[in-house]
C-alpha cells in the first residue's frame, strides 16, 4: 500500500539516510527504530510527502505520493508532530469536527473513546492555548484515531502516556491491522514494537 523504493534524503554534504527501502503492508505493522537522530522522523515526514526524496520514490498503491491528491490525503492518517489545531475549539469540539468532515459514524462515541483510551476527558473542554505540551500530543494522536485510515502513519506515539494510555495503544494498534490499516511508526518502547510490529527497521544501518 505504502512503498518507499530506494529513497535517499540528504541536506547539503550529509545524508540522512541513503537507498532505503520499506513497505507498509494492509494488516501489518512496520516499526522503525534507533537512536535519536538517525533521520527515523524525516523518513515518515518524507512518507506522507510533508518532505521530498533526493533520490527514489514514494509510492502510494503503486503510484507516486502526491500529498495534496485528496485521495492520498483521505487514506493516510499521520502524526509527525505537533500539528496544527483550530484554537477556538476545544479538545473535544476539535476532535468531532474532525470526526464530523471525514463522515465517521457515531462520531460521539468514536470521540468519547479516544479521549477516554487517552486520559484526555479532563480537558475535553479545554481551549488548545490551555494544554500542557503532552495534553497537546496526545491531542494530535487522538486526532489520528477519530477519522478513517487506510494507513496510519505515528512518530514516537507512546510520548506523554502513561501506563494506561500505552496499553490502550498497543490494543488500538493491534485493532488496527486486525482492520485491514497498514501502520508505520517510529518507537523507542520496546514493549510496544516487540508487541505490535511485523517488521522492524533499524535505522542506524542507513547512512
Amino acid at each position: 500500500m505504502l512503498h518507499l523504493s530506494g529513497i535517499t534524503r540528504a541536506h547539503g554534504e550529509f545524508t540522512v539516510f541513503r537507498r532505503v527501502d520499506l513497505t507498509a503492508r494492509p494488516g501489518s505493522a512496520c516499526a522503525v527504530v534507533g537512536v535519536n537522530g538517525s533521520g527515523k522522523s524525516t523518513l515518515l515526514r518524507c512518507a506522507v510527502g510533508a518532505d521530498y526524496v533526493d533520490e527514489g520514490r514514494v509510492l502510494f498503491d503503486g503510484i507516486d505520493l502526491d500529498e495534496s491528491d485528496p485521495a492520498a490525503r483521505t487514506a493516510i492518517s499521520a502524526v509527525i508532530d505537533d500539528g496544527g489545531v483550530f484554537p477556538h475549539l476545544s479538545v473535544r469540539e476539535h476532535l468531532l469536527l474532525i470526526a464530523t468532515a471525514h463522515a465517521v459514524g457515531d462520531a460521539e462515541a468514536v470521540v468519547t473513546s479516544a479521549l477516554e483510551g487517552l486520559s484526555l476527558t479532563p480537558a475535553a473542554d479545554q481551549l488548545p492555548v490551555t494544554l500542557s505540551s503532552g495534553q497537546r500530543r496526545r491531542l494530535m494522536l487522538a486526532s489520528a484515531f477519530v477519522r478513517p485510515r487506510r494507513v496510519l502513519v505515528l512518530d514516537e506515539p507512546e510520548q506523554h502516556l502513561d501506563a494506561a494510555g500505552r496499553e490502550w495503544l498497543i490494543r488500538t494498534l493491534v485493532a488496527e491491522k486486525d482492520a485491514g490499516v497498514a501502520v508505520l511508526f517510529v518507537s523507542h518502547d520496546a514493549v510496544l514494537v516487540d508487541t505490535v510490529a511485523d517488521v522492524v527497521v533499524d535505522a542506524d544501518a542507513w547512512r
